[in-house]
């Protein structure tokens, strides 16, 4: 059974992925295929490139990916172009439908970098408050130890 996966490259502490095609029995480093695509988890964000076409000729003659690979097929769109081929859909449809799609993929990547960006904020802002907070309670001790000191 042919299997659509990762073969790990690159460095200790710093990953790089080939998306292979390769029979399911071969070691997860050994003996691959087709090398149809590359990943990147440490790059923000994530780094895919993948050859469309070879990707959809192995799932289209069988090859199973693994959880992670499909993941990252759906991320490139392949997922969905190839469903809307399935269904028989015009190329001017399926190309219509792509680019609402890669739009639709902007504006929600969009959506998750404002969202970090204002908790980023948040946080910065409790931060200084809380030191300000500290602060002032130290400001105050230490008048009030010069207080009580001058009466005595």
């Amino acid at each position: 059974m042919v299997k659509l996966r990762l073969k790990r490259a690159g460095r200790k502490k710093l990953p790089f992925y080939h998306i292979v095609a390769a029979d399911s029995r071969a070691p997860r480093d050994g003996k691959f295929l087709e090398v149809i695509g590359h990943y990147q988890p440490t790059a923000k964000p994530h780094n895919v490139t993948l050859d469309k076409e070879r990707a959809a000729y192995w799932l289209g003659v069988g090859a199973q990916p693994t959880t992670t690979v499909r993941c990252l097929i759906r991320s490139t769109g392949l997922l969905h172009e190839l469903t809307l081929k399935r269904k028989g859909r015009s190329e001017e449809e399926i190309t219509a439908e792509m680019e609402n799609w890669e739009q639709r993929e902007a504006e929600r990547l969009q959506k998750r970098l404002d969202i970090k960006a204002r908790r980023r904020q948040a946080k910065k802002a409790a931060e200084a408050a809380a030191q300000a907070a500290e602060a002032s309670a130290q400001a105050e001790e230490a008048s009030a130890q010069d207080g009580s000191g001058e009466g005595e």
